[in-house]
This record gives structure tokens, sequence and C-alpha cells, in this order.
């Protein structure tokens, strides 16, 4: 049964070989790659590839990959992970690569040649129900009703849609992004509600705690880091921008005041202008 798919790149040919659109390999087959290879293996007729470029194995649901070049690092990139990678060093031997699908980059005399790998074997843990005892604490609380995960879904949609390192959103695109369904927004609301975000995700010290003018610089960057890197904003949750958000009760789900408002006790410097 095969578990593994191969797409080459476009570029992929040579003289007297046709082009195959896939290449299909079983748990413990192996697929060589480069300039020159053997019959069976994955010709990439490019001057920049090394002759023996690299190998990949089947293991099942996930593969590996030997990177058998000298001097050239490849990158497994994970085209729904807005930016999630991993990098195989010159002469690394059957690394694992975890992505269900997967775009290795050959760097190769200037250009970047992508050729895909698909392990759409992945399997997953089923939630057990009926278990005893109190229930794990999340790692991230989030409520994807409230108006500040609005806010943090908008800062992360240019990567989700776009290029892993597209540019960030201005405080001021956010606003326009968000007022169809969410009219009063603006500037303070949204930017209140960017500073609610570093606090409650940890990202910088509550206001109770915090030394005075203490700064976290680079917010954005690091809330849209941190919520890429740990899925608290997929592709799927970008729906709260396109409808009507959903009242807030006055509370959020941390206790604290709810988020489309100034919280009580946030040094004078931070506070909204009215």
């Amino acid at each position: 049964m095969y578990s593994i798919i191969v797409v080459p790149p476009t570029t992929e040919g040579g003289p007297g070989r046709t082009a195959p659109t896939q290449l299909r390999l079983a748990p413990g087959e192996r697929l060589a790659f480069g300039r020159s290879v053997p019959e069976g293996g994955l010709l990439i007729a490019h001057g920049g590839v090394s002759r023996r470029a690299g190998e990949i194995t089947a293991q099942g649901s996930f593969w590996t990959l030997s990177n058998l070049s000298a001097r050239q690092t490849y990158v497994v990139e994970n085209p729904e992970g807005a930016g999630e990678h991993i990098k195989v060093a010159p002469g690394r031997l059957e690394a694992p690569v975890p992505f269900e699908f997967s775009r290795i980059v050959l760097p190769a005399a200037g250009d970047l040649l992508p050729v895909e790998v698909w392990a759409p074997r992945h399997d997953y843990l089923r939630a057990e129900d009926g278990t005893d005892g109190e229930p794990t604490a999340p790692a991230f609380s989030v409520d994807r009703t409230k108006r500040y995960f609005a806010v943090l879904a908008a800062l992360c949609e240019p990567r989700l849609r776009g290029t892993p390192h597209a540019p960030l959103p201005t405080v001021e695109r956010v606003v326009e992004r968000l007022r169809p369904s969410w009219p009063a927004a603006s500037r303070t609301s949204v930017q209140w509600n960017i500073d609610y975000l570093a606090v409650k995700l940890r990202l910088k010290p509550g206001p109770e705690t915090a030394e005075p003018g203490t700064r976290l610089n680079g917010k954005k960057e690091s809330l849209v880091s941190l919520a890429l890197r740990f899925d608290l904003v997929r592709e799927d949750d970008l729906v709260v921008l396109s409808g009507p958000t959903r009242p807030t009760s006055g509370r959020s789900d941390s206790g604290r005041s709810a988020p489309d408002r100034p919280m009580s006790g946030r040094p004078a410097s931070e506070r909204p202008v009215r």
C-alpha cells in the first residue's frame, strides 16, 4: 500500500525521459533525486542541482529526507503552516519530516525548485469519553467569540492567506478589515485589544506587576508568531472576519473586563484616549 506521494517540480525531465506527474512510495521504499540518478529515480534536469542531491524514504505515515549535497542546506516547508519549516543540513541522513503536506525547496543556481511530498496517511488520536479526574488546563485560553480574537485573526490573515513572511497589517488596516463585522472599531479599541492579547498570552506582564516604562517591542510580530506556531489561529478561523461578531457579555473568558473596552488598573500611559 502506497503511503507517500511525490510531485516533481515542473522543470523535471531530461533527454529520453518523460516527466512523471506523481511518484508513489510504499513503506520502506526509497526515491533518489538529482541531476544524475539511476533508472527509477527522480531526475531534476537543472545545472544547479547536485548529481546525487538527496533521497526520500517512505516510513508509513511519515517520510525522511537525506541531503546528499556537499554544501547546500535544503528547506522543507509546511504550505499550510504559515511559515513552519525545517532545515536539513548538507550530509544529514534520514531527517524525519512531520508534515502531512510538504514542499522541499532546492536552491539551484538562483532558482528555487519545489518538490512536493504528501503523506496523507497521518493518523490522530481520538479523544476518549468518560475519563476521570480534572481536565487538563488549556495551554492558551482564547475565546473565538470575543473581539480580541477577531483582532488576532486580522493580524494573522496576511500570512495565512499569502506568503509566510507577508508584512503584518497596520492598526489602521485592521480597523478597516473589522469594520464590516464591528462597525464601532477604532484605532484606540483595536490597539487596546492588541495590548490585552499581549497580557493574556503572557507575552508581557499585567499592569499590576509591570515595571513602570516597560514596553514590548515588536508586539504584533510576537503575537502573530505565537498564534501561528501553536495553531491558535487557523485559516478556518478567518470566518470571524466575514460575519458579525457575537455580542460580548461584559466579561472575558479570563474574568477581566470585556476586551473591547478599557481595562481599569492599566498604567495611565497605556489607557486609551476617549
